[in-house]
């Protein structure tokens, strides 16, 4: 394994950490990647959580956007295994683009879309990762954030 893959693909944190967007944009990317039935589970995801026609948009959204990744990336996007629990670097780079897009941060996105694909691609990437953000947005508005478990103090001393 070539340092840049083992790099992609080291280990960086928990899916459990990540917010639902992120996870969710992880596990869609597992997917997709992993081809045949699981990017039909993918499109039929997105179909009942957002209905037939902007489920079957979410899910071309995703096509164009892991293609453009597969097709033109600045190297080969590492991915972890379906079941895994781990986050890998490169996940962890797709999840804060999409995102970042999610939350109109547009310039984060582009930085981001720029380490994944090549400099010119990079805008489309950027935009295809809000429409995929906004999906993914309104599919998890109703999953609470993930809490560390810590209840704030009752006063506060200094």
């Amino acid at each position: 394994m070539s340092s840049q893959t083992s790099r992609g693909g080291a280990p960086v944190g928990r899916l459990a950490d990540l917010s639902p967007i992120e996870a969710g944009a992880v596990m869609y990317l597992r997917l997709w990647s992993d081809g045949g039935q699981s990017r039909a589970d993918a499109a039929s995801d997105f179909q009942i959580a957002l209905g037939a026609d902007v489920g079957h948009a979410a899910m071309m959204t995703l096509d164009r956007l892991c293609s453009l990744c597969a097709h033109h990336g600045r190297r080969p996007l590492i991915r972890h295994g379906l079941g895994c629990s781990c986050l890998g670097a490169d996940e962890n780079c797709f999840a804060q683009m999409i995102a970042s897009a999610s939350e109109g941060a547009r310039e984060d996105a582009m930085m981001m879309a720029s380490l994944i694909v090549r400099a010119d691609f990079a805008p489309a990437l950027a935009s295809l990762s809000e429409e995929l953000g906004l999906a993914l947005r309104r599919m998890t508005s109703a999953v609470p954030m993930p809490t560390t478990g810590h209840q704030p103090p009752a006063t506060v001393l200094h």
